[in-house]
């Protein structure tokens, strides 16, 4: 089985490194690739009963990525078998006129995962160091600022209780511009399409260049990043999948001891 190890972020990390097109955690044909992400669907379903059944501590899946690398697939496959009840998933849009009159903060620690709970984060508060930096909105001093900012508000979270993963769905620019084409050239995808998409997609390089220092910076022993190569949508699906498994594994899970006074008891 492959290791993570490979794809946890250092701190002489490069974006480079990791190849958009590996599928080291696809085993087998494609049929068994499918099986395997329903397996593991179902097991994550388990090992949230039994986060719920402690009521303690939390989880909150960050996912990350350029524009197509397949964010909501991710939670629609890796959480297919998972009650709804027991996930809660937020997406971060453009700040609003109400958030924009706040911290950069705010609006994330409003939505972070309540006791018993799994919470996944569509885009995060990693935007504000990305795009404020491609943009030229702050600057370079800023930017080491809010990494500093995110590492102690992630650090708030894991010493009350809540475990973080932290995922940056990695693809190339081949790969993205095959994903447009689809959506433009597909009616019942163009939904998904914004010309603001192809704007975003010129400054790449600058993105791309983004990530990496924000990764490098934000990738802590409280809160690592892992890059997960994307152009394969199965091989996504199965990587997240089995790092959220493991992860959630490693929890070791204290349900609640038997009542007594249940002990016996008959409903009639």
């Amino acid at each position: 089985m492959a290791s993570f190890k490979k794809y946890r972020v250092g701190s002489k990390f490069k974006l480079s490194q990791v190849d958009p097109g590996d599928t080291a955690f696809c085993e087998g044909d494609e049929a068994a690739q499918r099986e395997e992400v329903d397996a593991m669907a179902v097991e994550l379903d388990e090992l949230q009963n039994l986060l719920h059944a402690e009521g303690r501590r939390k989880v909150l899946l960050v996912l990350q990525g350029m524009d197509t690398s397949g964010k909501d697939g991710t939670v629609r496959w890796v959480f297919s078998r998972t009650s709804p009840l027991g996930v809660r998933v937020a997406a971060f849009k453009a700040p609003t006129e109400e958030e924009r009159a706040r911290d950069y903060l705010w609006r994330c620690h409003a939505v972070v995962p309540r006791s018993g709970e799994i919470a996944v984060w569509n885009r995060s508060h990693y935007e504000d160091v990305l795009v404020p930096v491609v943009e030229g909105w702050i600057d370079k001093a800023e930017a080491k600022r809010r990494y500093a900012q995110i590492n102690d508000f992630e650090r708030l979270l894991v010493e009350t209780g809540t475990v973080i993963v932290k995922c940056m769905l990695h693809i190339d620019k081949d790969e993205q511009r095959e994903r447009l084409q689809a959506r433009i050239d597909t009616p019942g995808k163009q939904w998904k399409f914004s010309m603001g998409d192809l704007e975003v997609r010129t400054k790449w390089s600058a993105y791309q260049r983004a990530y990496e220092h924000a990764l490098a910076a934000t990738s802590t022993e409280h809160a690592p990043w892992y890059v997960i190569p994307a152009n394969s949508k199965r091989h996504r699906n199965l990587m997240v999948a089995q790092l959220l498994m493991k992860t959630l594994r490693q929890m070791k899970f204290q349900v609640p001891p038997p009542d007594p006074a249940l002990k016996g008891m008959i409903v009639k």
